[in-house]
Order: C-alpha cells, then structure tokens, then sequence
C-alpha cells in the first residue's frame, strides 16, 4: 500500500508546521496577502489551513469550516491573490522537505479550488 502525501509528510503534525510557517514566514511577510488577515482571528485560521491542507493531501477529512466559495465571499479575491498564496504553499512545503513532485500534486487540488475562490 502507498503513502498518501498526507503520510509522507508526517501527519497533522507536520502539516501544522508547514502551516505555521507559510503563514508566519510567508503570508503574513507578504503586503500583496497580509492585510486580507488583519482581522482573523489566526489561531483559528491555523486550524483551518492545518484541517484543510491535510485533507487536500489525502489526510482525514476533518475539515468542518464554510465552503471555499462562502469562505472567501466578499473579499474580492485577484488572481495575483491567488497566485501569491499558491505560490508561499509550495514554498512552505518545499521549505519542510516536500519533493517538487508532490509539491506539484498538492498544488493541482490548490488549483482545482481556483473558481470558488476569486472574485467573491
């Protein structure tokens, strides 16, 4: 039987550090991103991205939070946005040791969530 990423990476507590980083060295650096978080409530945002990027990477599904498209209403997300995001996950993965080819994989479920996302 083979790994799922979410077991190759090392479980929720790796995708928590992943997390932790793309938001702490990366988004929240990042002035194209960062003040769509001014006022989130981050320890739960973190609970959010750790419970959905674990289930994006084939990890239990115990993502509970609003549907992407609800998620994101109103902010008005841009490409550029998106990209941005897109592109700080795959630094955060490739940042804790995650092969460009899983990577890669990850990314295409990020992109699959692309229309639920921009321009709500």
């Amino acid at each position: 039987m083979t790994e799922n990423l979410y077991e190759k990476l090392g479980g929720e507590q790796a995708v928590s550090k992943v997390v932790d980083y793309f938001y702490d060295e990366l988004v929240l650096k990042d002035e194209t991103v960062n003040g769509f978080f001014e006022n989130t409530d981050m320890d739960k945002q973190r609970s959010h991205q750790t419970k959905f990027i674990s289930f994006a990477l084939g990890g239990p599904n115990q993502y509970s939070g609003q549907s992407m498209a609800k998620a994101h209403e109103g902010m008005n997300l841009h490409p550029e946005h998106f990209n941005a995001i897109a592109n700080h996950l795959h630094k955060a993965l490739a940042h804790h040791g995650v092969s460009e080819a899983d990577i890669d994989q990850a990314l295409s479920k990020v992109a699959s969530l692309r229309e639920d996302i921009l321009y709500k």
